[in-house]
């Protein structure tokens, strides 16, 4: 079945599976089944093809999903950069922006960087 441009895997759970379309979480994946009247612990492949017409109309309607979704946030961050507000220029800097502290965590946006030496004592050469 095909959502959004995505391909969900059949042999999943429909609950779970939806969850991999970008702007789908498990919240939103469960209010969108309940509204569609399909059961969430339904294999993907046990829909018929009138439960999938619900579920894609119905997504399609009520939710900002995949390319849409990604070109509004992209907007926001440069909206945020253009203005020169201070979340922006943590966005440019590639920097954690919501409050994080930055002495030690936050590896994966700095990049995982450790060039500080280990601390002890260092074990003295032998003579012989």
């Amino acid at each position: 079945m095909r959502l959004s441009g995505v391909t969900i895997p059949k042999e999943k759970k429909v609950g779970v599976s939806l969850t991999y379309v970008y702007g789908i979480g498990a919240t939103s994946a469960k209010k969108v089944l309940q509204s569609a009247g399909v059961d969430p612990e339904t294999s993907v492949k046990d829909l018929t093809q009138e439960q999938e017409d619900a579920i894609r109309s119905i997504v399609e309607k009520s939710l900002i999903t995949e390319g849409n979704l990604r070109r509004i946030v992209s907007s926001n961050i440069k909206r945020l950069k253009d203005i020169k507000s201070y979340r922006g220029s943590r966005h440019a800097k590639r920097l954690p922006v919501r409050g994080q502290r930055t002495k030690t965590n936050s590896r994966t946006v700095r990049g995982n960087v450790r060039n500080l030496a280990t601390s002890g004592n260092k074990p003295v050469a032998q003579k012989t």
